[in-house]
């Protein structure tokens, strides 16, 4: 989020207005994904197969949106399902109350939560000044900020992988899973 304008109207060449509403499609992705993949969850008794297809979703977008033309989707589409599948990142808080004993499901809420934002906090000023090395001072163009988010998908995928060494929490789990 914190790039995406940049990344829109220097690499889309899109105006600074339409850039904000793009990017602002994420979060109202947010507002149907959350409850609607939290709400998958229940219902099927299982958290990973529904933080697993977020998760593929979400990379899918994520690769479409650094590497193909920014015409290739009508507009707020991808920012949109970019939204709705990063959702899914609500779905660990539900794990980690229920692996965590209910004397200590606070703290550990309190400890996801925090690690969330120290991530963010610590990441966001190195992405930038990865950009600002790879821009070597002028304009960032399309090349660069694909290089960049390149960086973001593998995080993604890397998620993604971890996912299996997640043990399932949900009503329906499996003993063995």
């Amino acid at each position: 989020m914190t790039w995406g304008i940049t990344f829109l109207t220097q690499s889309w060449h899109i105006g600074y207005h339409e850039a904000v509403m793009r990017a602002a499609m994420v979060p109202v992705g947010w507002m149907v994904g959350c409850p609607a993949l939290g709400y998958l969850t229940d219902r099927i008794g299982r958290r990973k197969p529904v933080l697993l297809g977020g998760i593929v979703v979400m990379a899918l977008t994520v690769a479409a949106i650094i590497y193909l033309p920014g015409n290739t989707f009508p507009p707020y589409v991808l920012a949109f399902v970019l939204g709705v599948s990063s959702g899914a990142a609500m779905i660990p808080y539900s794990i980690i109350k229920e692996v965590n004993a209910d004397e200590v499901k606070g703290s550990a809420t309190g400890a996801i939560n925090f690690l969330v934002f120290v991530m963010s906090a610590i990441v966001s000023p190195l992405f930038a000044a990865f950009l600002q090395h790879l821009g070597h001072g002028a304009a960032l163009t399309g090349v660069q900020f694909s290089q960049a988010f390149s960086f973001g998908l593998a995080g993604i995928v890397l998620a993604g992988v971890l996912t299996f060494f997640l043990r399932e929490t949900g009503p329906g789990r499996h003993p063995n899973r």
